[in-house]
């Protein structure tokens, strides 16, 4: 249950459009449900500002199943990340009106419109292709939790006139997520260009000296252009909500 949704029964409680014993049937199961194999928790909405995300990765299908039918059963969207091709055909099969975002490996329901919570424009930039699946995944987290999201791919310093042509865009965002493997050196030089917020990304992406990413992580950690933060290796998820947070209209 949401904010919004909250108020709604409130009001509709004060006005006796609702009875008392109708408002405890919708309130019984806040702030959490337990099943078999999950404890839900449908306060989510209320204190972050989003409901439970799924971490579909090590989950039985029948597992996301039962969570998402209970986070349908409070009418809230729903968004799977780490969720594999065979899995989602399966999700599917129950939820056809869901979305897998191949990419991402991201899987949203929305049955409710999403409102436009942000302040501004989420710019999501990635060095090079190898790198857009976090990109994606960063991305659609963004969507899902009600940005304005624009993408800027294969922009890496090894041709950063590429990255130059997008000066505008760049001038325009009110958040930046830059994603790189490698080195990671794009977000500093991103960081040196504008006069907002930055996300870095590390991705696990590199030849062999890169570590699975921990060369761009420390390289990112240890960024000479202030205002960078980063976030875990191949953490989209978490540089898009954290880009949400910053984004968001109080009260959203």
């Amino acid at each position: 249950m949401n904010e919004g949704r909250l108020r709604d029964l409130l009001e509709g409680l004060l006005k006796g459009k609702i009875s008392l014993e109708e408002g405890l049937e919708r309130l019984k199961l806040l702030p959490f449900e337990e099943i078999e194999v999950a404890c839900v928790d449908h306060h989510r909405s209320l204190r972050r500002g989003a409901p439970e995300i799924i971490f579909g990765e090590g989950k039985e299908v029948s597992d996301i199943l039962a969570i998402m039918e209970r986070i349908d059963g409070q009418d809230e969207n729903i968004l799977i990340t780490r969720l594999s091709e065979d899995k989602a055909e399966e999700v599917l099969k129950r939820f056809p009106e869901a979305v897998y975002h191949e990419r991402a490996r991201a899987l949203t329901y929305t049955p409710n419109e999403t409102e436009d919570r942000g302040r501004g424009l989420i710019l999501v930039v990635c060095a090079g292709t190898s790198d857009i699946p976090v990109a994606e995944e960063a991305a659609v987290t963004a969507q899902f939790m009600g940005n304005q999201v624009h993408r800027i791919y294969d922009v890496g310093v090894a041709g950063l006139h590429r990255l130059l042509s997008h000066r505008e865009r760049l001038a325009e965002a009110s958040v930046i997520i830059v994603v790189a493997g490698m080195e990671g050196a794009l977000p500093s030089v991103v960081g040196g260009l504008v006069d907002k917020p930055i996300i870095a990304v590390p991705t696990s992406v590199g030849y062999g000296a890169s570590f699975g990413g921990i060369a761009a992580l420390l390289g990112m950690l240890n960024s000479c252009s202030s205002g960078v933060t980063v976030v875990n290796i191949d953490n989209g998820f978490g540089a898009g909500y954290a880009a949400s947070l910053i984004t968001r209209v109080k009260g959203g």
